[in-house]
């Protein structure tokens, strides 16, 4: 069976697929302190947010791969997507604030059917449209043409590609998706994405095939460019480099692998406080496919929303409260704080 399409821990009903599962799996690992502790000892503790500046909204589990490593457990069998209703709470809450930035990811969120709406309106509100493709979305007959409509409203484009060599993307991501992904940005640059000039921003985002962290992100974007400019002629304007975090699929290849205990211990281990200080969970909100709101997308996926207290679904937003909450924080917490840290904006330190 191709690894693109394997099923999710959902439709092989592995024990894993319980968010519930995936929490206690982490806390049997015995480990030499707890993230609070070592917030704590940094002085960081309660975290807390600062200033909204990105909102981050998952309009979807559909999507046409199903990676090893996806935190979302995203796949073509999964059929939970955002509704137009939903949205359409977010746009009436994003319109109350001056929050700059909307993060619109999956899943694949290209697959939703209201994704073009969405991003029309957003821009009509005057805000930074990030979308997070993986690139052979726009390989698909559906979503051939959207490079175009991304280029026209000016979205900036943060793309998934574990690697610039297609042995280690395919071993990822399935067979032929690399060939897939070096198509998808050649049509993007052919788009003026990624050359400097246009405002076309084009972000590649990376994480390690493997149960390590990433090496440094300033060396790891000048190898990429050179490597993909030499070698395919493609250009981007930054990398990514992210740290796996130990949920979901990645969770359990870990598990099966015999890596999962000394990988969480790598993770404490490597805790750096000046990461924790910018993890993204300080400037971003979480909106769930379903309005729920959660501190980041990966307390999204273990169903950790923000404390009791604070507005717990976009109906009921109210950005000051929002602000004066504390954030939820558990074990999976020392993958953003491990080494340079890692965001949904890639490394923080």
């Amino acid at each position: 069976m191709s690894k693109s399409t394997l099923p999710s821990l959902q439709a092989r009903r592995n024990p894993l697929a319980s968010p519930a599962t995936q929490r206690e799996t982490l806390r049997q690992v015995p480990l030499p302190r707890e993230f609070d502790e070592a917030l704590r000892q940094s002085g960081l503790h309660p975290l807390r947010p600062g200033r909204l500046d990105i909102f981050q909204m998952n309009l979807g589990k559909m999507c046409n791969q199903t990676c090893r490593h996806c935190h979302v457990d995203a796949g073509p069998d999964r059929r939970e997507v955002m509704s137009r209703e939903t949205m359409e709470l977010c746009l009436a809450a994003l319109a109350k604030t001056s929050i700059p930035t909307v993060d619109l990811t999956g899943g694949a969120p290209e697959m939703n059917p209201h994704f073009r709406w969405l991003v029309e309106e957003v821009r009509k509100l005057g805000r930074h449209v990030m979308d997070r493709c993986n690139l052979t979305i726009l390989e698909t007959k559906p979503h051939y043409e959207l490079p175009g409509f991304l280029a026209e409203h000016r979205v900036e484009v943060v793309c998934s590609l574990p690697h610039y060599r297609a042995l280690n993307t395919d071993k990822q991501r399935g067979e032929g998706v690399y060939e897939q992904s070096i198509r998808a940005l050649k049509r993007l640059n052919a788009l003026g994405y990624g050359d400097g000039q246009s405002g076309l921003r084009l972000v590649l985002v990376t994480n390690p095939v493997g149960a390590f962290l990433p090496a440094g992100q300033a060396s790891l974007e000048a190898e990429w460019k050179r490597e993909l400019l030499r070698n395919h002629g493609i250009r981007f304007d930054s990398l990514y480099a992210l740290t796996n975090m130990p949920i979901s699929r990645f969770l359990e290849w870990l598990r099966e692998s015999g890596n999962l205990e000394t990988y969480l211990q790598r993770l404490v281990t490597a805790f750096n406080p000046a990461a924790a200080q910018r993890v993204m969970c300080r400037n971003t909100l979480s909106v769930g496919w379903d309005g729920q709101l959660y501190d980041c997308d990966f307390n999204q996926m273990l169903e950790l929303p923000v404390e009791a207290g604070a507005p717990r679904h976009i109906r009921d937003f109210d950005l000051a409260a929002l602000e004066a909450r504390t954030i939820v924080t558990d074990r999976h917490c020392f993958g953003c704080t491990a080494g340079a840290g890692s965001s949904c904006g890639g490394a923080t330190t």
